[in-house]
């Protein structure tokens, strides 16, 4: 297997991040285009690495000017219009995640909620990714292969990669609630956000000391996966309000949904505080090391 493309020692860093963001777009093009890839598949990796285009495209927006904006805009207001298939798979997730003697469901009723889901699940999925739909995402993907092979990064360097890294980190460290046992769904999901990019941003660096690198992905994935978990547990709550799907079951689900999500809360509260505890400062100084020792 080919390596994946990132930032070594011995290869021009503009190049390679060109090769990135050209992996990124041939990986979203396979998506769409495999055959034997399912309409949930094909949507689970396409918006995957939307989220990697979009960290890159923020990694680059101080060296493409308005055009990295550009195509971050686009990619965002396409995801939107690929999240419905998402949200029923979701509240399966939720439901799983719930399982065991916390759900005070019987074995019955756990089958007909189930059921019910994935009805939408499959509704949704026949309504998303249209013919027209799959036109449209690879017209953006062609727009995108493009432009990246015009784009000036020949004078980037090192140290503008690490100053990006760094604010990257900065900004995790700020939106991190001072007080996690008072914070909404909302502030966690801008947080999970920016773990996601930050976490992608990383992948790109770790060549360079893949052990460190390796860690700090891991860790910034289990800790994306609770917070995943939580806004998982929060579509399944909202499928419990009037008339909605599982409305019926509303008084044994949502105290049981609460007491899962205080228990993803507590977990990601750990991770968070050790893994962002270094100064912004340090954190760049540790990648421009690396970079340097090679």
């Amino acid at each position: 297997m080919a390596e994946k493309p990132a930032l070594r020692t011995k290869l021009a860093v503009g190049e390679a991040l060109r090769a990135v963001a050209q992996d990124i777009c041939a990986t979203a093009r396979s998506a769409v285009e495999d055959p034997t890839h399912s309409d949930a598949v094909a949507v689970h990796e396409f918006r995957k690495e939307m989220k990697r285009w979009r960290a890159l495209l923020w990694l680059l927006g101080a060296f493409l000017d308005d055009e990295a904006e550009r195509f971050r805009v686009e990619a965002r207001d396409l995801a939107p219009r690929l999240s419905h298939a998402r949200e029923a798979q979701a509240a399966l997730d939720a439901l799983d995640d719930l399982a065991g003697p916390e759900l005070p469901l019987s074995p019955r009723s756990v089958a007909t909620v189930r059921a019910r889901v994935q009805a939408l699940s499959q509704m949704q999925e026949a309504t998303t990714l249209t013919a027209q739909m799959r036109g449209e995402l690879l017209a953006a993907l062609d727009r995108a292969s493009a432009a990246i092979r015009q784009w000036p990064l020949h004078l980037l360097t090192f140290e503008d990669v690490a100053r990006r890294l760094a604010l990257s980190y900065r900004a995790v460290r700020r939106a991190i609630p001072d007080d996690w046992s008072q914070a909404d769904g909302e502030a966690l999901h801008d947080l999970r956000k920016l773990i996601i990019s930050q976490r992608y941003l990383m992948e790109i660096v770790e060549p360079l000391w893949p052990r460190f690198a390796k860690m700090w992905v891991n860790e910034n994935q289990t800790l994306r996966d609770h917070l995943g978990s939580y806004q998982d547990l929060d579509v399944l709550k909202r499928m419990t309000g009037l008339r909605q799907p599982l409305a019926r079951w509303r008084s044994r689900l949502v105290p049981a949904i609460a007491h899962r999500q205080a228990a993803h809360v507590a977990a990601a509260r750990r991770i968070a505080k050790r893994l962002y505890v270094e100064k912004p400062r340090s954190f760049r100084r540790r990648l421009e090391v690396m970079w340097e020792t090679g």
